[in-house]
């Protein structure tokens, strides 16, 4: 998304940087559920940025996609004190590149903020953190797969 400022915005002076501007691509990058957005007018460039985390989980759970198989530790998932879900819709990437290693495997043992995978959407990929450390005991999707907003990713105990 391009996003082209006020039509009678003029570059400002003396490298003060317009707030309202800012303010502009935060609310953007927050409504998208995007990492980072870049805005460029003249000699004047902004780039806002945010680290992504796991959500919260909803009050209600969706129901896991047909291509995960099930499983005990599937089933339990969405229940589990240790489950990490999803906090946006795309596709989730368990390694960087694909001859690269998986950031994490089952019985990873990991720390709060380590990186789990990553989720695109709309061509940006958004890192998603481990909120709590410990081990992984679970990886309920496959590298490549598309998620939902509140999809159990992992469980971690």
């Amino acid at each position: 998304m391009k996003y082209t400022g006020p039509k009678d915005a003029a570059p400002a002076p003396n490298g003060v940087v317009d707030v309202e501007i800012v303010e502009t691509l935060a609310r953007i990058l927050t409504r998208l559920g995007l990492s980072e957005i870049e805005f460029a007018q003249g000699d004047t460039k902004i780039r806002v940025a945010r680290q992504v985390t796991a959500a919260p989980a909803p009050a209600v759970a969706p129901a896991a996609p047909a291509s995960v198989p099930a499983s005990p530790a599937a089933s339990k998932a969405p229940d589990a004190p240790g489950a990490v879900k999803s906090p946006m819709v795309g596709t989730a990437y368990l390694r960087a590149s694909p001859d690269a290693p998986p950031f994490v495997e089952v019985g990873s043992v990991v720390k709060a903020g380590d990186k789990l995978l990553l989720v695109e959407a709309m061509k940006t990929f958004n890192e998603i953190v481990a909120p709590v450390a410990g081990t992984v005991v679970s990886i309920l999707v496959e590298d490549g797969q598309p998620v939902e907003y509140g999809q159990p990713l992992f469980v971690i105990e």
